[in-house]
């Protein structure tokens, strides 16, 4: 599958430039591409240069709304963020038909930042711009929810991102959530360690996108798991995973494996289909999901038909109400990796939240800003009787 990748905000424009490394990496190792073209688009101008695989040009790196911010960004105010990619679009739409190989797009995928300003105002809008020009195309959107101490600190933070989520539901095909707290616990420095959280957040699309461009026929699965498949998997919430066991650097001779060996290779199945449901790009609870993918990726020698049911078998019983689909791509050594999409979730505790806190937020502001206007007469009225020097 190729994507077009867009990233919104500095957040966004962050994945964007990891996605751009996935498909140098891509490209690389296997020959292939899975990103026909990677946009970052901003407001703020450092967050732009500050990005190290997007090309440099400005056809890449867009920088909208110049004219309002000089360049420095829209400080958490989404609707101003959404106000003025409404007024630029055209030269995001303009960066897009530079594409050498448009026609071989299979879908958009654009990120950004619920907490933000620019990019949680900007992708709700991108993509309906992008659906009413491009019909035939579905257009995902991959949200970045907040760390927990930004809730806590900044209360803006729960307005703009309750704002995007709703919008960004209401019009993409489907919206990949991520959940930047689930990741630090991994490693002790948020602030050092923020571009290894980013790719934390990509790594799971690079077997997904690569199984079906593989051109090498040594390397292409028995069931293709293609284009078609991941999109008719894909719609409304969704969640990625990822998961992998290590296999032994030594083998037996094909068809002298012992009993013990084929069990624990299935054994070892499990525990990346396992690993894979545990590090979910948001909690959620699997049962929840209408749709369901899962790839299973290894040496072709160490996939067989009891270890696909297996696994298939797992995720059946965790996801009891998917459609589920599923493929393989013989393509890792030495281990043994399963990605798995949850789509169509119906319950998502943690958006649910959003909604209701940024409700309460509103009504507390609201009071807040009656209380304001109040102190503001009373100030008037104390000095309306002293003379003024102007």
């Amino acid at each position: 599958m190729k994507l077009l990748v867009i990233g919104c905000g500095q957040c966004g424009g962050r994945i964007a430039d990891e996605f751009a490394r996935l498909n140098r990496r891509a490209h690389a190792q296997r020959g292939i591409e899975i990103v026909t073209n990677t946009l970052a688009v901003n407001t703020d101008i450092c967050d732009l240069t500050g990005l190290s695989f997007i090309r440099a040009d400005y056809q890449h790196r867009v920088l909208v709304g110049d004219q309002k911010t000089g360049g420095h960004g829209v400080g958490k105010i989404n609707e101003l963020g959404a106000e003025i990619v409404k007024e630029d679009s055209d030269k995001i739409l303009e960066s897009i038909k530079t594409t050498r190989h448009f026609h071989e797009t299979d879908a958009f995928l654009i990120a950004a930042s619920a907490a933000g300003g620019t990019g949680s105002g900007a992708i709700p809008v991108l993509t309906k711009y992008l659906k009413e020009r491009y019909e035939d195309k579905p257009i995902y959107n991959l949200i970045v929810l907040p760390f927990k101490h930004e809730e806590k600190v900044e209360e803006r933070t729960i307005y703009n991102t309750a704002t995007c989520l709703k919008s960004t539901y209401l019009v993409a095909d489907a919206v990949f959530l991520v959940d930047n707290q689930r990741y630090v616990r991994k490693y002790a420095s948020i602030h050092n360690t923020l571009h290894k959280i980013n790719a934390l957040v990509v790594e799971p699309f690079y077997n997904l996108l690569c199984a079906g461009e593989e051109r090498n026929p040594k390397y292409i699965g028995a069931k293709i798991l293609d284009a078609g498949d991941i999109i008719q998997t894909l719609s409304g919430w969704t969640v990625v995973g990822y998961g992998k066991a290590p296999l032994p650097l030594v083998r037996l001779p094909f068809g002298r494996s012992n009993f013990r060996e084929k069990t624990s290779e299935t054994q070892k199945g499990i525990q990346a289909m396992n690993d894979a449901l545990t590090e979910l790009s948001l909690k959620c609870n699997p049962a929840d999901a209408k749709r369901a993918l899962y790839l299973i990726s290894a040496p072709s020698e160490e996939m067989n038909m009891n270890l696909i049911n297996e696994i298939g078998n797992n995720l059946k019983r965790t996801a009891t109400e998917a459609i589920i689909r599923s493929g393989d791509y013989p393509r890792e050594q030495h281990k043994l990796e399963v990605t798995l999409l949850l789509s169509e979730l119906l319950n998502v505790e943690r958006v649910m939240e959003y909604f209701t806190k940024a409700i309460r937020y509103m009504a507390s502001y609201k009071r807040r800003w009656e209380g304001i206007e109040d102190e503001q007469r009373g100030v008037e009225d104390a000095f309306k009787d002293i003379p003024s020097l102007l």
